[in-house]
């Protein structure tokens, strides 16, 4: 890691993260969601709305990085802003509020990014990494077999579930979608991996869930083991409640409410096609991969 502290920045469909760290601690590690992709499956636009809860949540990012007179600074832009029109929108404001420009990635480098943050830490092992954003979701296996599939959790809400709870219609349907998109991922990289790691938000919070905690704890659901049954369990708890009984469940963060039906969805969907009676869940992801290739 280069002298000093770092500070890695990935803003996704759903949420904005920051993590500054002098590569042997976390100086600080934060999240807000700001649904920068809310519409865009639809519209093909950032709402401004949405530009503009991301630019408040970057103001107090940027505060911080001032603080700690940090100099290397990555930012990093995933799903939304690889499908917006009015994209230099969003671009004019990450200049003028951070100061450093945001990269739109490929969905190859995102996945390169959050599988050497989530391998960091793990016994060497053939790994299949997914990665459950809100926009996309990326398979991969090493550097040359990785895929970005549009199937976020985000996206599978706007697309299929309009109803509160979500009806076995539209659960279906979404299904149907998940499954394809999860057959096209697994195929371009070859799933048989010897173990699956599991990262972001939907994955953390179904094994939060799972594992009855009374508020989240990060230290708790790192490499905490998710079985499949468990994540069935989960799933079709969470298809049932309304929006009023997901939100009462204290470790859904109250930005996921409205999307952990189908994250939970898309994982399913990835234990049942890949036949892994578990998944290993991993808190570090594309944030922790970012900060490390600043070293």
């Amino acid at each position: 890691m280069t002298d000093g502290p770092v500070a890695a920045i990935d803003c996704g469909t759903n949420s904005i993260r920051l993590l500054i760290t002098d590569g042997k601690r976390d100086i600080a590690r934060l999240m807000r969601i700001v649904r920068l992709g809310q519409g865009v499956d639809r519209t093909g636009r950032l709402d401004p709305a949405a530009i503009e809860r991301t630019r408040a949540a970057l103001s107090e990012y940027a505060r911080l990085i001032d603080e700690h007179a940090i100099t290397k600074v990555r930012m990093v832009a995933t799903s939304a802003t690889r499908d917006a029109a009015n994209a230099g929108d969003f671009h004019d404001m990450v200049r003028a509020t951070l100061g450093h420009p945001a990269e739109v990635i490929s969905g190859r480098e995102e996945a390169a990014l959050s599988f050497s943050g989530a391998v960091a830490g793990l016994p060497p092992d053939d790994y299949l990494v997914v990665d459950i954003g809100g926009g996309s979701t990326e398979f991969v296996r090493d550097a040359d077999r990785s895929i970005s599939v549009d199937i976020g959790c985000v996206r599978m809400t706007e697309r299929h579930l309009h109803s509160d709870p979500p009806t076995e219609a539209e659960l279906s349907a979404a299904t149907e979608d998940i499954a394809a998109g999860v057959r096209r991922g697994l195929s371009h990289v070859d799933g048989n991996a010897h173990r699956l790691v599991g990262l972001a938000g939907s994955v953390t919070t179904v094994a939060a869930i799972a594992l009855g905690l009374p508020e989240y704890d990060p230290e708790r659901v790192h490499h905490s083991v998710l079985t499949s049954t468990a994540v069935e369990e989960v799933t079709a708890q969470l298809s049932t409640l309304d929006h009023a009984g997901r939100a009462a469940i204290p470790v859904i963060h109250p930005g996921r409410v409205d999307v952990i039906v189908a994250g939970s969805l898309v994982l399913r969907e990835i234990l049942r096609q890949t036949g892994f009676s578990e998944v290993i869940v991993s808190e570090h992801d594309i944030l922790d991969g970012i900060a490390a290739s600043l070293s």
